[in-house]
């Protein structure tokens, strides 16, 4: 695959960053592509390896080595046609997923991996620009009904795959929009919302319905749906925000990340804002919480003119090397440092916060923190003890709570029957992604808990095959890794 000493000959190359000052001015994307030729050797640098780890890396099972060949002998519409085998969304993936493809590369054993992120976002997007992304409707009805329920990548990928199977399909999101947490959660800087409404344009043209503004369970009841579909699909996301339950958690200024993100992304979209602004500028911002949210507020905030902006995470600071006790191909737990924080955040590790201060009006002013540190012992869980004497207080105007997800609403599921467990996520087996309810199935974030974009679109595509098969009898969706590779 690639050149047979490209690895050798060429170096790992990813897209650059316009300046920070440049970038923060607005929220538009801001990497700098790739020559033609530069990315050509990148798709060099994929190893004749014999066994492509990469592909257990990833939950799509995309057909990698084959898409960086290609893309190294300059055939971008094959590229474009393996990579679509496995990926409804390469243009998403391309842009959020953390790669773990790329973790598992052989290559990345003693040297830098190939960039399969990037070369894969350089396919879709030359895809797009040179027209080779159209709509496929299906050429014959089979009369079936399904309703796929929140239009996150998980729901967005099997009603594509359920309509390509001839099925109607309609998909109900609570939201003015569709799209889920890419509309709503991602900020523009990482991905602009034309990218979705291309996509989305699409799949309206194959046929598939969007019913946006509905609250399925509250504006429409499970009984109606019932009715109507022959089968309904619950993609509906981890939605159910953790708290910080401590003193002063009540205060004006103390906010869920989600709803200061979601009110951006509709300001920037020209969507009218309810309640009350959510506004960092001028003011002193502590993001509590180190994942991906946290990263993409401390991004918001200094696009909104924040003083300062400070990182804090509970857990230790990870190494940037591979952990010894998380080898090759797993996906290892490093230190991992975003665009945004390089925009001039300060990140603090153990680190945990005690209590928020007030003034008497209710408003913010500050918060209290302390060291912590992790204790290990044989066979137990390791235990978080304070670290006498490391109290310490921080003016704080905005403290965005980005502490992750619990679980998901239950609102349907309860009215639907549906089972769940003891953290909220709907019950339902990756053998067949049903539920206890017949013809009621569950895939996504809803039923795993909070993940990656890639497994959501996966569970999407294997949900669908799975409801085909349940309506049809049998299906020929294809499962992971399979994909309906035209004659190229």
């Amino acid at each position: 695959m690639g050149k047979i000493t490209g690895f050798l000959e060429f170096d790992r190359k990813v897209e650059q960053y316009a300046p920070v000052k440049e970038r923060v001015k607005n929220y538009k994307e801001f990497t700098i592509p790739l020559k033609e030729k530069e990315l050509k050797e990148q798709g060099a640098r994929c190893m004749d390896c014999g066994v492509p780890f990469c592909h257990s890396g990833c939950p799509l099972g995309n057909l990698i080595p084959d898409f960086n060949d290609a893309v190294y002998r300059a055939k971008w519409e094959k590229a474009a046609d393996i990579l679509h085998a496995t990926n409804n969304f390469p243009e998403f993936t391309g842009r959020l997923c953390p790669a773990p493809c790329e973790e598992a590369c052989v290559l990345g054993i003693n040297e830098d991996p190939v960039s399969i992120e990037n070369i894969e976002k350089n396919i879709v997007e030359t895809a797009f620009k040179k027209g080779w992304v159209v709509p496929k409707p299906p050429e014959i009805r089979t009369g079936k009904k399904v309703a796929v329920i929140g239009s996150g990548p998980a729901g967005l990928a099997a009603a594509q795959q359920l309509n390509r199977a001839g099925h109607l399909v309609t998909v109900y999101e609570r939201d003015e929009r569709p799209g889920g947490l890419l509309r709503f959660g991602i900020p523009d800087f990482k991905m602009e919302k034309h990218i979705i409404d291309r996509r989305l344009k699409i799949l309206e043209d194959e046929g598939i319905v969007f019913s946006c503004g509905v609250h399925v369970g509250v504006t429409i009841k499970a009984t109606d749906l019932r009715k109507k579909f022959d089968a309904i699909v619950l993609t509906g996301g981890a939605t159910v925000r953790r708290p910080l339950p401590i003193e002063g958690s009540d205060l004006k200024g103390v906010v869920q990340a989600m709803d200061f993100l979601a009110q951006n992304n509709r300001r920037v979209g020209g969507i009218k804002i309810e309640g009350e602004e959510i506004m960092a500028t001028k003011k002193h911002v502590v993001v509590i919480g180190g994942g991906d949210t946290g990263s993409d507020c401390i991004g918001t905030s200094f696009r909104q003119g924040a003083k300062t902006v400070s990182n804090f995470e509970i857990m230790p600071m990870p190494t940037t090397d591979r952990p010894e006790d998380q080898p090759w191909p797993f996906w290892p737990m490093r230190l991992r440092t975003s665009s945004s924080h390089k925009e001039g955040a300060e990140r603090f590790f153990s680190i945990s916060t005690k209590r928020f201060i007030g003034d008497t009006e209710g408003n913010l002013t500050g918060l209290v923190t302390s060291e912590v540190e992790w204790v290990h012992a044989p066979g137990k869980r390791p235990e978080l003890k304070e670290v006498e004497g490391t109290e310490k207080q921080w003016k704080c105007d905005l403290a965005l709570l980005a502490l992750g997800f619990t679980g998901s609403e239950m609102t349907l599921a309860e009215q639907l029957g549906v089972t769940a467990d003891n953290r909220s996520n709907i019950q339902a087996s990756e053998k067949d992604y049903k539920t206890n309810v017949p013809g009621v199935y569950a895939a996504g974030d809803q039923r795993r808990g909070q993940s990656l974009i890639v497994w959501a679109i996966s569970e999407g595509r294997q949900a669908a095959h799975h409801v085909d098969a349940y309506l049809m009898g049998e299906s020929y969706l294809p499962l992971k890794g399979e994909g309906d590779l035209p004659r190229i």
